[in-house]
């Protein structure tokens, strides 16, 4: 109640500043069940113990898109203030002037997050229908990754209307799939059932995390060999002002820590690192989405933007929650996200020391 009054004030003191940190915020933590619909999927395909255990995860995380989508509205309402595409594309391209048009980007987001709520009602229907569950996956996963990346073009490349990259609505699918993954690693760990052992899940996160790697190294040795002076500007910015610091921390925090720690048999096999893992990689996408959308933003605030950062993710974090919560507890299959907390400390000193081994 208390951050959504500070969010108020802070669109009317700085409505740039505001709107910026919260577009960082609802990356950050709205990923979470855009990104969990693909792992979702995967687990219809690839089935083994975590098609089973995980399922009540997937369903609720899933089921808080609606949620997230009107989550979203603040950013199209302001949408003007960040998008300079959007704000006057009189200086682009025909087509992308057309298609940055206000009421296309709004129709083509409605679209993006009807299409994924779609998605995850067809695979809870799914469920137990041996045929079903693989359509379902199979066709999903295709329209996922095309609109995804799209979302990712709209959403965050458009932000610096100057930049292209071929590779960059990649980059956001990576973005979400290792935010999805993680949180539903760590939800189920947290949880009271029986996942199955640590070290799959471990392999299954270093995956992503490998993926994740190679599409940012990939972007930057290609921009790197064209020597582009457009493309190239978009490190420059980040590159300076402190952000070189940030993407230091990140590159460590995000990639080489956590691939270096998983390479131990010992980690692999212990949920107790592979739940701190997923924790740091949960923290390093507020600092990834914050590298991606705030050097794009020119005239920003920067005391009011922290604060705005701060007061965009208890709101938004509590929604979610609270959303979470109210899906996991109508399942038959588990217990409400509050038990899961409550049990987290018990289920921790009762798991054995070897667990997973």
């Amino acid at each position: 109640m208390v951050s959504g009054l500070v969010l108020i004030a802070g669109l009317i003191i700085d409505t740039r500043s505001t709107i910026s940190a919260y577009l960082v915020a609802w990356s950050a933590l709205g990923a979470i069940p855009i990104g969990a619909l693909v792992v979702f999927m995967t687990s219809y395909l690839v089935r083994r113990r975590w098609t089973e255990a995980l399922h009540p995860i997937f369903v609720a995380t899933t089921g808080i898109l609606p949620i997230a989508a009107l989550a979203f509205i603040p950013v199209l309402l302001f949408m003007k203030e960040i998008y300079p595409a959007i704000a006057d594309g009189s200086s682009l391209p025909p087509f992308r002037a057309h298609w940055f048009v206000p009421w296309f980007f709004v129709l083509r987001t409605v679209l993006y997050f009807l299409i994924w709520i779609a998605l995850s009602e067809w695979l809870r229907r799914a469920w137990r229908n041996d045929e079903a569950m693989v359509r379902a996956a199979s066709v999903g996963s295709i329209v996922w990754t095309l609109t995804v990346s799209f979302a990712g073009i709209d959403w965050l490349e458009s932000l610096e209307p100057e930049f292209h990259s071929s590779i960059y609505g990649l980059i956001f699918l990576s973005f979400l799939l290792v935010n999805g993954t993680a949180f539903v690693i760590a939800a189920g760990l947290l949880s009271s059932r029986q996942i199955g052992p640590s070290r799959g899940y471990s392999g299954l996160l270093l995956s992503v995390l490998l993926l994740w790697g190679y599409l940012h190294a990939m972007q930057y040795i290609v921009i790197w060999s064209g020597n582009i002076s457009k493309e190239v500007a978009w490190y420059l910015v980040r590159a300076e002002n402190g952000w070189q610091l940030v993407l230091a921390a990140l590159s460590f925090g995000q990639f080489v820590f956590p691939f270096c720690a998983l390479l131990s048999s010992r980690v692999r096999s212990d949920p107790h690192w592979l739940l701190a893992l997923c924790t740091l990689t949960l923290a390093m996408r507020w600092l990834e989405a914050a590298i991606l959308i705030l050097p794009a933003i020119h005239g920003l605030s920067v005391l009011v933007t922290g604060i705005m950062l701060v007061a965009a993710g208890l709101f938004l974090g509590s929604v979610f929650w609270m959303a979470f919560d109210a899906v996991l507890a109508r399942s038959e299959e588990s217990e409400p996200l509050g038990a899961i907390w409550r049990h987290a400390r018990a289920a921790s000193e009762a798991r054995p020391a070897g667990r997973g081994r």
